[in-house]
């Protein structure tokens, strides 16, 4: 595969880039959330509609390395690898569990690695009471609400029945959208996902075998059958992600590291996308 090149808003020379035909690989790395990476529904967005407009990419491929996080990002970014035109093949990586893997259900084929986690099917809503803490340290809080329970799960209380009756409703709902969209993206029938949404994960070995991934395999082979898909015999690979994407990672290393550590990650970033 060729060596990364950048595609997306604010690139000049990204067009000129891509001549032939290509397959464009999209890395979900970490928490899926709304922060403007291709983990986001903007990020994931903005780099399937540059290969949506770009005739030379011809297929896609989401490497997926990530345990899950927001579950309405999740069920956005399912909607654009669904409504995509081209082909979109997954590579899972170590991880492709809970929202990570609502959005690969909906590609039209997945690989794993035999150690891979996959699945993780199922929701999760924490809420903490903090109450007998603050009892110990002599900590009085007045909450002045417009509603009994609009100060549930801030932590200064335990939650009464009815109030955890009624978040384990949305948390059963969701759940259901979450096994909705596998069953539709999987073509498996949703009886066979509830069984399988126990929220642990499995075995890249274990996936293939129960219907939440196709094949064993690696990216290579993931965007060989990206091409095949796209009816192409031989194609180049592209990174697509955002400028914006190196530059944030950059500002977080130099603030959180020493100089050197900053300015090697800047001699990589120029060697990266060119900045002069």
């Amino acid at each position: 595969m060729t060596a990364p090149m950048t595609l997306g808003s604010g690139s000049s020379s990204w067009a000129d880039t891509v001549t032939g035909d290509t397959v464009g690989i999209i890395n979900i790395n970490g928490t899926i959330q709304y922060d403007g990476s291709t983990s986001s529904p903007e990020g994931l967005k903005a780099q399937l509609d540059a290969a949506e407009q770009n005739p030379h990419i011809k297929a896609v491929v989401l490497r997926v390395n990530s345990g899950g996080g927001v579950a309405t990002a999740g069920e956005e970014m399912s909607r654009y690898v669904r409504d995509f035109s081209k082909p979109v093949v997954v590579s899972c990586a170590s991880l492709d569990a809970s929202a990570a893997y609502m959005i690969s259900s909906q590609a039209d084929y997945i690989y794993t690695g035999e150690t891979s986690a996959v699945g993780s099917i199922g929701v999760i809503m924490s809420v903490t009471d903090l109450s007998g803490l603050y009892e110990k340290l002599g900590i009085s809080v007045d909450n002045i609400t417009s509603a009994d329970a609009k100060d549930s799960g801030d932590g200064s209380r335990p939650l009464t029945e009815e109030e955890r009756a009624w978040y384990q409703a949305q948390v059963d709902q969701i759940n259901d959208v979450f096994i909705r969209t596998v069953a539709e993206g999987r073509g498996m029938d949703e009886a066979a996902v509830r069984s399988l949404a126990t929220g642990l994960t499995f075995t890249g070995i274990d996936a293939v075998e129960n219907g939440l991934a196709d094949e064993i395999g690696t990216l290579e082979m993931a965007v060989d059958k990206a091409a095949s898909l796209a009816g192409v015999s031989h194609a180049d690979t592209v990174y697509l992600q955002s400028n914006t994407s190196d530059l944030s990672r950059l500002l977080d290393i130099m603030g959180s590291t020493d100089e050197d550590t900053a300015s090697r990650a800047l001699k990589e970033l120029e060697d990266r996308v060119g900045l002069e």
